[in-house]
């Protein structure tokens, strides 16, 4: 139970205090001191949702008792009350960081109104630390989940493109081949922008028909089609105030590219078999394996789409091109392997991690963590070279 303390030093006055408080606010306990010095030290062992806190009193006066209490704790709520009030006296304790000042006689209704909004106060700041601090941990789990591994100088480029891009709402293209790490990239451009705290919404657009695409990102109404059994949201309209994330959208039909052009223009969608307009904020991000010029030369990607996806364009580079970063991804690696079993991580040697190192990998970072795990599963501990050799073909 929160407690709210009082203090003043004519016990008639706390014992009215605390009986007409104690009547309207059943959920909190009082506890009273007869001196400023004697409430210092209850704030000293205890927090309290209030402090009523006289200005005159032996030993250590309200002022002081608030300027100290505040250094020792700078959450904690105060309503001064006195019967010695000027002007002066209130405006000094509200700089000081006083909530209210009630001047004696007290009026109950106007006191009754400042605690209840006092403990409002108190309440909502607790609230918004909390989701501060879920903020903060959601955040960090994002990260740990999706954080990129490594030192190199390829990887500290894409770290710092990400950390000027982030905080805008500009679209952003990232390309490279598969497996080197695209949708991580995406996920750290989220989670470090305005929009962490709505939702992600990824659709991998090479692994949706294309005849269901345009339903999979607009949405669709009841009967629109066969197979249309009710109404269906789709990822634009879920992903509002958030991020859309389109994978490998070098594999979009063209008929859904006009959609989705359309719908960057206009910032609205409309579900399959319905003349309604819905408006969305969303983030784009899209990736894709693919050659983008190429592919508009070929006919199979609209230019304007094109330049309306790629405000921001983010390179990956293959494994390849930053070998160096494999040690801490093989260590990355093992304990992830070990936390899902439940193990210690495994030790792998230098030369095991050489002989990694002279590897071409076709199958970049996806390729690495497979294979780091196969010698967990088959090698010794420490995996060694003779363990490379043994189960890894290359």
């Amino acid at each position: 139970m929160q407690k709210i303390l009082i203090v003043e030093d004519e016990k008639s006055i706390s014992g009215v205090l605390q009986s007409i408080l104690s009547d309207e606010l059943k959920d909190y306990e009082f506890v009273v001191a007869e001196d400023g010095l004697e409430g210092y030290k209850n704030i000293e062992k205890e927090d309290f949702a209030l402090v009523i806190s006289d200005i005159k009193m032996p030993k250590l006066s309200g002022t002081e008792l608030l300027k100290q209490a505040l250094t020792l704790k700078p959450e904690t709520t105060f309503v001064m009350i006195s019967g010695h009030a000027d002007i002066d006296t209130a405006v000094d304790c509200l700089k000081e960081g006083a909530y209210d000042f009630i001047s004696k006689p007290i009026d109950i209704n106007r006191l009754m109104t400042s605690v209840k909004n006092a403990l409002d106060k108190e309440k909502l700041a607790k609230e918004n630390q909390s989701l501060q601090k879920e903020n903060v941990t959601l955040k960090k789990k994002v990260n740990k989940k999706y954080q990129m591994i490594g030192e190199s100088a390829a990887l500290k480029k894409i770290q710092d493109m990400i950390d000027k891009v982030a905080a805008s709402d500009a679209r952003v293209l990232i390309t490279g081949p598969n497996g080197a790490g695209k949708e991580l990239v995406a996920h750290a451009i989220h989670a470090q922008s305005e929009r962490s705290r709505g939702p992600m919404v990824e659709v991998n657009c090479a692994a949706i028909p294309s005849e269901l695409i345009e339903s999979e990102l607009f949405g669709h109404v009841k009967g629109s089609f066969t197979g249309a059994i009710k109404d269906k949201q789709g990822k634009f309209e879920l992903a509002n105030n958030g991020t859309i994330f389109l994978d490998e959208i070098g594999d979009m039909s063209l008929i859904a590219q006009a959609k989705v052009l359309r719908a960057l223009q206009e910032s609205k969608v409309s579900p399959v078999g319905s003349d309604k307009e819905i408006k969305v904020d969303v983030r784009v991000v899209a990736a894709t394996n693919k050659d983008m010029q190429k592919e508009i030369e070929a006919g199979r990607f609209r230019e304007d789409l094109y330049h309306r996806l790629s405000v921001i364009e983010i390179y990956v580079p293959p494994l390849d091109d930053r070998k160096e970063d494999i040690k801490l991804l093989v260590d990355h690696f093992a304990k992830l392997v070990a936390d899902e079993q439940g193990n210690t991580p495994r030790l792998f040697d230098d030369n095991a991690i050489q002989a990694l190192q002279s590897f071409s990998w076709t199958g970049n970072i996806r390729e690495l963590r497979n294979v780091v795990e196969r010698l967990i599963i088959l090698g010794g501990n420490p995996v060694t070279e003779e363990d490379v050799a043994a189960f890894v073909r290359k």
